[in-house]
This record gives structure tokens, sequence and C-alpha cells, in this order.
């Protein structure tokens, strides 16, 4: 069992479109931690629209969790950002800067034996700090969520380090213990 990942309608056909979600791809696979959702495979349709094969996750994003349970305990909020930390450190020994953790993109899994671990999804506006193309990321485009962005990625997407990523972690924490955004 799989999940399937595409782009919207709308967005298949756009070039800035494909190349961002083909990085979130080419991203991904070079995590190699438990704590970030496994590429298999990008293909194409018939119509040219890409798609990713990911591992399937079972369970449910912190988001939802927040939403249904309330404010986690202080000791296992602190624990699921424990590993969010994990797979963070390993993208930016790469690197890489996620530029959009928030609840929603952690994911509360079940391993096979039945415990739990956290996966860091969508890497989609991720940026490698050596990037090449700056078009991906336009000096005033507005990338990650507000809630959980730092002041200077409010500015410019496009010059933010990973520094960013350390804003959302303690902007999330405060979320998870708190229920408030």
């Amino acid at each position: 069992t799989f999940a399937l990942k595409f782009l919207l309608p709308h967005a298949a056909h756009d070039p800035n479109d494909i190349r961002r979600f083909l990085r979130e791809a080419q991203s991904a696979v070079q995590l190699k931690n438990e704590h970030v959702a496994r590429v298999i495979d990008v293909a194409e349709l018939d119509d040219g629209s890409p798609y990713i094969v990911l591992e399937y996750l079972d369970g449910r994003d912190l988001g939802a969790v927040l939403r249904m349970s309330g404010p986690f305990p202080v000791e296992e909020a602190v624990g699921h950002l424990l590993q969010v930390c994990e797979a963070v450190a390993e993208a930016h020994s790469l690197g890489m800067v996620h530029r959009d953790l928030k609840p929603p993109n952690l994911f509360l899994a079940k391993r096979k034996d039945g415990t739990k671990v956290i996966k860091v999804l969508d890497f989609g506006i991720s940026k490698s700090e050596s990037e090449l193309d700056p078009t991906l990321t336009a000096e005033a485009a507005m990338m990650g969520s507000p809630y959980y962005m730092s002041p200077e990625q409010v500015r410019s997407a496009r010059d933010v380090d990973r520094r960013t990523d350390i804003w959302a972690l303690g902007a999330m924490l405060q979320e998870l213990v708190s229920g408030q955004v």
C-alpha cells in the first residue's frame, strides 16, 4: 500500500509548479531519516502530469490531533518535536530549509510494531541554501504558513536560512502545549 501525491489540475501544467513538485520529491529522496516520509518513486500520468509515490502512513497529522484532542502534555509535545528536530537537522546538514513546518505537515504515524513516530511531510517549498534556480522563489513571494513564519521569511522567502525552521519549531511547540497559535 502506498500514498500517491498529485498536483491539482490547474497546477499540473504550470512549469514552476511542476518544478517545485519535483523538487519536493528530490529533496525528500535525499533524506534518509526515519522521521521523513519516504519517497518511493516519481512518475508521470499519460497527460504528462507528475505524481509522487510515497510510503503509506497510518495515523493523523498533528494539526488534526490538536483540533480533536486539545493541547498535548509538555513531555509529549517536546518528544514529538525532538523527532522533527532529527529530520530537520538532517535536512539542514544537506543545505535544505523546509520553510513550511507546521502541525499539519507533521504526521503522527504508527510503525508496524504499533509504536508512534512523527514524520515530516511536504518539502514542496523547501529551499536549498545553494539553490541555483532563484525563479522558484520570487523576492516578494509569500511562501509558508504565516503563523509559523519567521519575520525574515515574511519579508523574503528567498533569503531565509535554517533559522527560519528553528523559529517554526518554537511556534509549533507553543501551539502544541497551549492549543493557541
